[in-house]
């Protein structure tokens, strides 16, 4: 695996979430800790699980050795400097202490491209190494959605003399815990009645644990399951401490009766030792732990694979919903619960599938990982691990099958908001999910619900579509009742799901939004351009969480773009000449010579003006991935992209005023969301215009690779990149209202831009730009693979699915040049 080596006191905040669509997940960090524990259906990035760890334990007769150490480094300095509103680099105490009082590792290498990470430790007797990962295949939602941690470690004895090794995992019970509460020791709300039971079947021994006093109906209710692929691995099913864990490991015999467990399967060791007493008492969990051993011989090596599997059911709609307070829901809890329970009875069925299929899991993971492998290697980690803030707790999918998603887990970003646990700001928040593309290239099926969510449950009986739905969906929607976040539906969501949809009809859904898209455009259409103008007036409510009013390139580029879309899906034959209209004027009215400027109404606040705002070319970066051509001219889009870069990419914020959050600090480089290069700032300006933000800066650099711009957008993308390369943020956690945000999956469209591709399945044409020598990632609806371009052409290699091979491959100087000139209305 081509990856950037990170050394642990390099990658304080190196976590990368091991866990499926909607199941929650842990992090394996780059010191060789597991943190962050969200498996109960809650995000929690503070989440712990104490006294779970990896340990190894080496002897050799001549010389005599035997040395027990904890696989994990050093933790710094208490009171080292933190960074602002992220907390990934929180070592909990349990690990500073027990690592104070017991050996670990010197240090580790982390190399990571997600979904696997892999660790190499250090100082140690014989070369060990660990593969961590979740399986992760594109379009194959059941299989990337496994509530798995996958664990293989590699030993090998590179000394003159055999070595006797024993791996060792513990882990703590978790079941009956909600996983929001705090946990000291083994003691927690909903902990007593844990029990820990061994299972050895097909060459796998298994530490299977339940609770037996739980409420089947309690979030903290189901399964966990820690297993090993070695027969004879020894177990301690029950202790408290960590010195009692580490005293049996340091007890196994070199040579023993391992035969005896064949005759009682459920024996939790092959030597004689102590029984344990039955259940944990009331509000105390057991912890437990395995021991595999493995005889080297000097030059061999061998593998160990272990699998932590859990299955907690009960998810519960427990987060605070926008809208006004509702009386008629009274105490009601509301069940969502998990799709991936309704495949799995419980955990040890997620165990055996994992065991069965680990190979073909682990292949075609890492057949998807090499899609990336030509590309330059800090390209590939980062865009590589969008699929990340899809598979954290910021997204989900319910037992009935339907997916939702937050706007980001919360955390040390959302502490003024709503406290640290749960999610930010529910759900399916279309005007921040425009910036997200990854969900929908990666797992279509999941893209194509969202819309069907929102024209048959979220749109209003007046066309109009609330940016947020209400779980379970059988509630009544937000209809006629201030919403939050802006207080009225967003124009920016509502002109963003025609493009959304237009973009699932490109990609082959064959669902008919036609009706819905209708009514919504009515409805646009009757309030913010009853004249047919071309040109949206009045008050125009938008993911700044503000009200935009008069004529701006924001809103209006977002307009022009979803005028373009709906006469390709046939809404209208009188749209291509109101676009023509609305073009024009936007572009005479709002290029001033250099980018594009508001025209605010007098006397209101929170506009931007003559600013120069981020995201004012936004509508055309959604153009260009649709193949619409340009909606404004290119040579004003081209003038305004360079101006965006000069003007609004920063390098170095010590003394920079963040009036509201800090997303880059001290020598950082980031985009800032609004400037005003010639004066002019309002007294009340538009909001967050001082921030930095991950999705808009993903946004405007793929549009400049679109354009050919490849300085200005190589310049914002090393800057994001820097600040979220491990040593002050989390590479797999890009943060904005909450940790995961999924505006940041914006980056997806920087790879279709380098790449040049876009698909239309309506025509079954592959169009690619002009590029270079080189090997991309394609990925299409009904597969993936390589796309490779050499002096003798494009060349298609499918690994997963199915890819054309009749398609036209068409060589474009301009994005959409084919579109550009208008289009026509027929209905697809």
């Amino acid at each position: 695996m081509r990856a950037r080596p990170i050394p642990h006191e390099r990658g304080r905040h190196v976590a990368m979430p091991l866990g499926g669509i909607g199941t929650g997940n842990l992090a394996i960090c780059a010191d060789g800790g597991l943190r962050q524990w969200q498996l109960q259906n809650s995000g929690n990035h503070l989440g712990g699980l104490p006294y779970t760890f990896f340990a190894l334990r080496v002897s050799t007769w001549e010389p005599p050795t035997n040395r027990t150490v904890i696989l994990q480094a050093p933790p710094p300095e208490p009171g080292a400097e933190g960074t602002p509103l992220v907390n990934d680099d929180h070592v909990p105490a349990w690990q500073r202490e027990m690592l104070a009082r017991h050996p670990g590792v010197p240090g580790t290498t982390f190399r990571g491209l997600y979904p696997f990470a892999r660790i190499e430790y250090h100082g140690l007797p014989v070369r060990a190494e660990l593969e961590a990962f979740n399986p992760l295949i594109p379009l194959d939602v059941e299989r990337s959605s496994l509530p798995v941690a996958m664990f293989t470690f590699t030993l090998a004895n590179d000394g003159a003399v055999p070595a006797q090794v024993w791996l060792a995992a513990a882990v703590q019970n978790p079941v009956g815990h909600d996983g929001t509460t705090a946990v000291e020791g083994v003691r927690a709300a909903g902990y007593g009645g844990n029990t820990n039971r061994v299972r050895r079947h097909g060459g796998w021994s298994a530490l299977v644990m339940d609770n037996t006093r739980v409420d089947p109906s309690a979030p903290g209710a189901g399964q966990a399951v820690l297993s090993a692929d070695s027969p004879h691995a020894s177990f301690l099913p029950q202790w408290a401490h960590p010195e009692e864990f580490l005293s049996f490991l340091a007890g196994r015999a070199v040579y023993g009766d391992a035969d005896r467990v064949r005759h009682a399967s459920w024996s939790p060791d092959p030597q004689i030792g102590r029984t344990w007493s039955g259940p944990s008492p009331e509000g105390h969990t057991w912890n437990g732990g395995l021991v595999a051993p493995v005889m080297l011989e000097p030059g061999a090596s061998a593998q160990i694979r272990l699998c932590l599997a859990w299955h907690f059911p009960n998810r519960y709609a427990d987060f605070i919903q926008f809208g006004p307070p509702n009386p008629a829901w009274g105490p009601t809890r509301f069940w969502l619960g998990n799709a991936y329970a309704i495949r799995f009875p419980d955990a040890l069925d997620v165990a055996a599938h994992t065991q069965e299929n680990w190979t073909a899991l682990r292949d075609d993971s890492l057949r998807w990982t090499d899609t990336f492998a030509d590309l330059p290697v800090e390209t590939a980690e980062h865009l590589a691990a969008q699929a990340a803030i899809l598979r954290s707790p910021s997204c989900f999918q319910a037992a009935d099958g339907t997916f939702y998603g937050f706007e980001g887990v919360l955390g040390a970003s959302t502490s003024m908001w709503s406290g640290d646990v749960g999610g930010s700001c529910p759900l399916n928040c279309t005007h921040v999910w425009n910036y997200a593309q990854a969900v929908a290239k990666l797992f279509p099926t999941l893209e194509r619900d969202m819309r069907a969510t929102e024209f048959g449950i979220t749109q209003a009986p007046q066309g109009y579509l609330p940016h947020r739905v209400l779980a379970p969906a059988y509630l009544r929607q937000l209809w006629d009742v201030p919403i939050g976040g802006p207080a009225e539906p967003a124009l920016d969501g509502m002109l963003g799901a025609i493009l959304k949809t237009f973009r699932e009809v490109r990609h082959g859904d064959p669902a008919d939004h036609r009706p819905a898209l209708r009514r919504l455009l009515g409805h646009i259409r009757r309030t913010w351009d009853p004249e047919a103008t071309g040109v949206l007036r009045g008050v125009q409510p938008s993911t700044h969480d503000i009200d935009l009013n008069g004529l701006n390139p924001y809103m209006g580029g977002l307009w022009l773009a979803a005028l373009r879309a709906a006469a390709e899906m046939g809404l209208g034959d009188d749209l291509p000449e109101l676009f023509a209209r609305g073009s024009a004027v936007y572009d005479e009215r709002l290029f001033d010579g250099e980018y594009y400027i508001q025209e605010p109404e007098p006397g209101t606040d929170y506009q931007w003006g003559v600013g120069c705002l981020a995201d004012q070319l936004i509508g055309q970066w959604w153009a260009h991935q649709l193949g619409l051509g340009h909606v404004l001219p290119r040579e004003h889009v081209v003038s305004a992209l360079r101006a965006i870069v000069r003007h609004n990419l920063r390098t170095g914020f010590e003394g920079f005023e963040h009036p509201y959050r800090v997303f880059a600090d001290g020598g950082d480089t980031g985009l800032l969301m609004c400037t005003w290069p010639r004066g002019g700032r309002p007294e009340v300006p538009t909001r967050y215009c001082d921030e930095v933000w991950t999705g808009s800066e993903y946004q405007v650099a793929a549009h400049c690779l679109w354009e050919g711009l490849t300085e200005e957008a190589d310049a914002i993308l090393g800057g994001l990149w820097r600040r979220y390369d491990g040593r002050r943020r989390n590479p797999y956690n890009q943060i904005e209202c909450g940790d995961h945000y999924v505006r940041a999956m914006a980056g997806w469209s920087v790879l279709d831009a380098m790449s040049g591709v876009t698909w239309d399945a309506g025509t079954g044409r592959l169009t690619v730009r002009e590029r270079g020598p080189g090997r991309w990632p394609l990925l299409l609806p009904t597969g993936w693979g390589h796309l490779t371009r050499d002096d003798s052409g494009i060349h298609i290699t499918c690994l997963y699915g199915e890819l054309p091979t009749d398609v036209s491959v068409e060589e474009t100087a301009e994005p959409g040049a084919d579109a550009v000139g208008g289009h026509g209305g027929g209905e697809r």
